[in-house]
């Protein structure tokens, strides 16, 4: 028993964390900094904890933070086989600039090969359906294969980006990988603060940020958003705002996010 962390106890080797477990961390953790997010999770899971970066504006300010507690840990990211060459790009300057290592989770070679012999390079604009289905081959499958052996993940979603994700809280138990635990450190923060934070500290960033692109994804589902726009207009434009998500971010209470 930890109870310094809130973790209710060790199940066969791995840390897990009730719903009281929860709701007690989320009420300890309102209005705490990031940072305080991050030391908590890094004593808690150590290096059964990932952290899911796609190098967008807010995963990069969390790279930054936690090359400032100098804890190692584990950063992936899923490479779909259809990112920008931007994104490619900043990963390299991440990895010069915090000398750390990026696991690269590629999609299956046998289920690209027969999405796109059977289905087409372009089937992911046909309906909301096979959209979902490519995210599925491209992005949730290699997610599970990098979940599988930790019991907790950092991701840099906040509630403002999208209204699937306004009812996102710092900590939850994720349903879809076993129910190892999910870490939002930046669930409360707002654009603002997170380009306040990237220029103070002068953290790298993916150019396209500069071009219009506040949310990229695939460079095919991708493009810049208009004035006015919600930041996440310029994802899968085509579809209505409730269907937005690739399926990477899916429990129980919210749904799709």
């Amino acid at each position: 028993m930890a109870e310094q962390s809130g973790v209710q106890g060790v199940t066969q080797g791995r840390v897990r964390l009730s719903a009281e477990d929860v709701a007690g961390l989320n009420q300890r953790f309102r209005g705490s900094k990031p940072e305080a997010v991050l030391r908590w999770a890094i004593d808690t899971f150590g290096s059964r904890l990932a952290f899911a970066s796609s190098f967008g504006a807010e995963d990069m300010v969390l790279i930054d933070m936690l090359s400032k507690i100098e804890a190692p840990i584990t950063i992936f990211t899923l490479d779909t086989g259809r990112l920008h060459e931007e994104t490619y790009d900043v990963m390299e300057r991440t990895r010069d600039r915090y000398k750390v290592a990026v696991q690269s989770y590629f999609p299956g070679r046998d289920a690209v090969e027969a999405l796109e012999r059977e289905r087409g390079f372009y089937s992911f604009r046909q309906s909301v359906e096979e959209r979902k289905f490519c995210c599925f081959v491209r992005k949730v499958e290699p997610l599970g294969r990098a979940l599988k052996d930790v019991d907790a993940w950092i991701t840099g979603l906040r509630r403002e980006q999208a209204a699937t994700r306004t009812g996102i809280d710092v900590v939850e138990i994720d349903a879809s990988h076993d129910s190892i635990v999910k870490i939002n450190p930046l669930t409360d923060w707002t654009e603002p603060q997170v380009w306040a934070y990237l220029r103070e500290h002068d953290v790298p960033y993916n150019a396209l940020h500069d071009q219009g692109f506040p949310s990229i994804g695939c460079s095919p589902c991708t493009r810049a958003i208009k004035p006015g726009e919600d930041v996440r207009a310029g994802r899968w434009w085509w579809e209505n705002p409730a269907t937005k998500e690739c399926g990477l971010h899916i429990d129980s209470k919210h749904g799709a996010r």
